[in-house]
């Protein structure tokens, strides 16, 4: 291992992310009582210019009011190009920020973007007395914020995790596609001809690169990776598979933006019973060879050995955390 530690985010459960439209209140208890780790009222994307004044009305008194429970609560601010984003920070954190858990920044360009939210932020939370330290959550959704993704990475304490925004990420790159989330057919490799002169198709993901990257830049600097919105809520088995190719890269949750979403984001980004008790008879294995003075034994007709021993850690972790929730 390197000499430089990592410090490692708050350990929040983070395997489900929904999506709360600020301006539609009628949603909120729904929200509070469903299986989701995390809940984000919008007050960007989601939240018409004429509503967004009462949006953020409406979230300080749920913020207020409504029993949330042991799930994180996080606001989706508007971006620092516009005339809204210090009206969200300022009157959400001074009405509302005790129970605020978690501010989601849009369209992070650069680590001057972090550094100014949490001046702002700080300064409220000082100025208030408050004693719990809210954490950041960022939105890698332009082709200057994946540039810049390590810098964001890293810009702040509050930091917390990352977001692949697939949409507007496909805006900003000006990708051929409308889809939120999905394949497309046009991303394909064709085979060499077989002897019959037929030909394959294998559709690729296009979102691999700018994924593997942000999960990189997360992993490095401590954070939660999460993926995304998958834009088809009624293609169940579309958003599981795309949920699972995230779970491979090192992603902890993905989006719902719609809450049949959440039990599925919920069973992919948890880890079965099957790897919990693998990891747990790789554990044991390890801890008899080390007591027989051994670095590496078999178990299965496989090696395992002391990086073995971390992953199987890491599994057993996130299922423990997973129960106590």
């Amino acid at each position: 291992m390197s000499f430089h530690t990592i410090e490692q985010a708050p350990a929040r459960l983070n395997r489900s992310e929904l999506a709360v439209p600020g301006s539609q209140p009628q949603l909120f208890e729904k929200a509070a009582k469903s299986n989701v780790d995390v809940i984000f009222l919008d007050l960007e994307d989601a939240v018409a210019p004429d509503d967004k004044a009462d949006a953020r009305k409406n979230i300080i008194k749920a913020l207020n009011d409504i029993d949330w429970g042991n799930k994180s609560i996080s606001i989706r601010i508007n971006g620092l190009d516009t005339h809204y984003m210090y009206r969200d920070v300022v009157d959400i954190v001074e009405q509302a920020g005790e129970r605020l858990d978690l501010i989601m920044i849009p369209k992070v360009g650069t680590a001057a973007d972090v550094y100014a939210v949490d001046m702002l932020v700080t300064q409220i939370e000082d100025a208030r007395g408050y004693t719990k330290r809210i954490g950041f959550e960022h939105i890698i959704e332009t082709a200057l914020g994946m540039q810049n993704v390590s810098e964001i990475a890293a810009a702040s304490k509050r930091n917390e995790s990352l977001h692949f925004g697939v949409a507007d990420y496909a805006a900003s790159t000006r990708a051929r596609t409308t889809i939120i989330g999905g394949v497309n057919p046009d991303y394909a490799v064709l085979t060499d001809p077989d002897g019959d002169g037929r030909r394959d198709i294998h559709w690729g993901d296009m979102w691999h690169y700018a994924l593997a990257r942000m999960v990189v830049a997360a992993r490095a600097n401590g954070l939660r990776p999460i993926d995304g919105p998958f834009g088809d809520f009624s293609d169940t088995d579309g958003y599981r598979a795309a949920a699972k190719r995230a779970a491979v890269l090192g992603c902890e949750g993905k989006w719902a933006i719609h809450p049949s979403q959440v039990d599925l984001a919920n069973e992919v980004m948890s880890p079965s019973e099957t790897e919990v008790e693998r990891a747990q008879r790789i554990l044991k294995a390890m801890q008899e060879a080390a007591a027989a003075g051994k670095g590496a034994v078999s178990l299965d007709g496989r090696l395992i050995d002391y990086a073995s021993i971390r992953q199987a850690e890491v599994l057993v972790q996130k299922a423990e955390q997973i129960a106590a929730n």
